[in-house]
């Protein structure tokens, strides 16, 4: 019996779905400033400005034309990858991507600010566990299982 096939294992892939999908959430309000306005406690940036200049300072070898672009496009996969994990639709795929891109943030804090960031923010075990998501993708309570299930019939 493989550990996706029980309770337990189908129980922690949807935690890690729904943990996951939390943090692109949280990341994507604070950058609004829905946790509140720059310099508020718990506040990374509290608006998009002081995100992109903090996005600029991870990736400096790009010009600064392509850095709204950037912070543009990362905002938008967030928030996508935060439904598709949120619903469990196409797990697989959202959580390579998901992988990914947690990936490249970490590489990115390690470029601007050092190893340190990326290891105290835990954005290498978020990307590690969005890879074991990928290898096991069935959780309870999700699209996919619901269709899979449907197909079986």
């Amino acid at each position: 019996m493989s550990a996706t096939s029980t309770p337990v294992g189908r129980g922690a892939a949807l935690y890690l779905r729904l943990a996951l999908a939390g943090a692109f959430v949280s990341a994507v309000a604070d950058r609004f400033g829905f946790w509140g306005p720059p310099g508020a406690a718990g506040v990374a940036w509290g608006d998009f400005a002081p995100f992109l200049d903090y996005t600029a300072s991870l990736v400096p070898f790009l010009p600064p034309d392509a850095v709204p672009v950037l912070g543009g496009a990362v905002t938008v996969a967030e928030v996508a990858l935060a439904a598709a994990l949120l619903i469990g639709f196409r797990v697989r795929e959202a959580a390579a991507a998901s992988a990914l891109l947690l990936l490249g943030f970490a590489l990115g804090m390690v470029i601007g600010d050092g190893p340190k960031s990326p290891l105290d923010a835990s954005v290498f075990t978020a990307s590690a566990g969005a890879l074991l998501l990928y290898a096991y993708p069935h959780s309870l309570w999700s699209v996919d299982s619901t269709l899979a299930s449907r197909r079986d019939r």
